[in-house]
């Protein structure tokens, strides 16, 4: 019979074990992180009808899908976790409690082209919380702890937030006439850091934009007010007066940055940042964007942001939320690709792995039996191996400690523990091995997945 040779699709992340156990360390922090916020876990399926999942309709979306039929059922593969949610929503919506605040952590599909850190199949881990009928701006100033705490948790220090809000930026441009090129204009300014000033000016005022130089310069002596988040909303209440939408932009933007140091928020982590448009067509008020301040090439590593109607295409219930999301997948590639990860981290499947010396297992299943109840995470090798090869298998897995239990072990009622990673073997009560296991292992509870080089 022919063989079938083993490939991974391209698009689609495979790790090894070691490299599995970062992963799930990361995403289970985020967890902890979401919790610690009340925001309760959802999960909803990975096949939706398709007219569900398009209600919106056109666009790369739709191009980008994993659609199927299967029988009579036109079914396709969630290609985030919004759409998804607000179908939930109005489905449930007589049996939440509103302001709903759920965080997911799951795969989503797009069928776009792969590419290095850019994946088909990928995690992705989102907080939203839905108001009914209104939404107070609290929820959109919480927002920038939780990435903060999340990230810390994580064992990032060199990151920052950027805040903005779109009416803002709308009522900025409605001020100077240019609303109906608000949306070119966004787009033109998003390349700033790629660009520079003065293309970014050229392609402001080229036919197909279409501004005068007066309303280039305008803009760009406005996105490029800086200084401290109290300087720049200072900058900002010049401008105040001239456009409604731009004042309650402005009172929402200040209202967020107000309560950093009571939600615990170093502003050294945050920053108002006037070019951050993001989502055009989905975001109304307050948006995010987290940076790495060491790689800014990389782009946003969490973004988000205050959008009017989450589940206008399923009910007429007006449901505004605020929300951001990690791309937990693309984060994990970079962070690895930067050399972030945490490579002292202990990612064995176990924490001792026993070694019975003797063809009597009995003891070394109650040892067993003994370190697991105490919280260790116990293997039993109970192959008829060479002892080399039994001590090449403790380093491959990366076990921390071997305990060694032969007939003078057993009558001696003590156990023979070597640290693997020092070298050092020595003979102990059984009870005082297990103590001291349980406190080395507890101690070392805290390794973060990540270490950020530039802390």
């Amino acid at each position: 019979m022919s063989k079938v040779q083993p490939r991974t699709l391209s698009g689609f992340m495979e790790l090894l074990p070691q490299r599995q156990v970062s992963f799930d360390r990361m995403a289970a922090i985020i967890r902890e992180s979401f919790s610690l916020y009340a925001f309760t876990p959802l999960d909803t399926p990975l096949i939706e009808a398709s007219e569900v999942l398009l209600a919106k309709g056109g666009g790369e979306t739709e191009k980008q899908i994993y659609r199927f039929t299967k029988g009579d059922s036109d079914l396709s593969l969630r290609f985030d976790l919004t759409v998804p949610l607000a179908k939930y929503v109005a489905l449930n919506y007589s049996k939440l409690a509103f302001p709903f605040r759920r965080f997911q952590i799951g795969k989503v599909y797009r069928g776009e082209r792969a590419q290095r850190g850019r994946f088909r199949e990928f995690y992705q881990a989102d907080i939203d919380v839905i108001g009914d009928g209104q939404l107070d701006i609290s929820n959109d100033a919480e927002i920038p702890a939780i990435i903060y705490r999340t990230f810390t948790a994580l064992g990032l220090r060199r990151f920052q937030i950027r805040v903005n809000n779109r009416k803002v930026l709308n009522g900025f441009y409605a001020m100077l006439g240019l609303t109906e090129q608000s949306g070119a204009i966004m787009r033109t300014v998003d390349k700033l850091e790629k660009i520079g000033a003065d293309k970014v000016r050229e392609l402001l005022v080229d036919p197909e934009i279409g501004l005068s130089g007066d309303q280039a310069e305008e803009i760009l002596k406005f996105i490029a007010i800086k200084g401290s988040n109290s300087d720049v909303l200072a900058a900002l209440e010049d401008y105040r007066g001239r456009h409604p939408m731009f004042d309650e932009g402005l009172d929402e933007l200040s209202a967020v940055a107000r309560h950093l140091a009571a939600f615990g928020v170093p502003e050294t982590n945050f920053v108002v940042d006037l070019t951050i448009a993001r989502g055009l067509d989905y975001y109304t008020g307050t948006v995010y964007e987290t940076t790495m301040l060491d790689h800014p090439e990389i782009g946003s590593i969490c973004s988000g942001g205050r959008y009017d109607n989450l589940a206008e295409y399923y009910t007429d219930k007006q449901l505004p939320g605020v929300g951001i999301s990690i791309g937990l997948t693309r984060l994990f590639f970079v962070l690895e690709d930067q050399g972030y990860l945490n490579d002292q981290l202990n990612t064995a499947p176990a924490d001792v792995l026993i070694l019975p010396m003797t063809d009597d297992m009995g003891h070394a299943v109650k040892l067993a039996t003994d370190l697991r109840s105490s919280g260790i995470r116990t293997q039993i090798y109970g192959e008829k191996k060479k002892f080399k090869q039994k001590m090449n298998y403790a380093d491959k897995l990366g076990v921390p400690y071997v305990i060694f239990l032969g007939d003078d072990e057993i009558k001696q009622g003590k156990v023979s523990l070597k640290d693997m990673r020092s070298g050092d073997q020595e003979l102990l009560p059984t009870t005082e091995a297990v103590e001291k296991i349980v406190d080395i292992m507890g101690a070392n509870g805290g390794e973060t997945p990540i270490l950020d080089k530039g802390e």
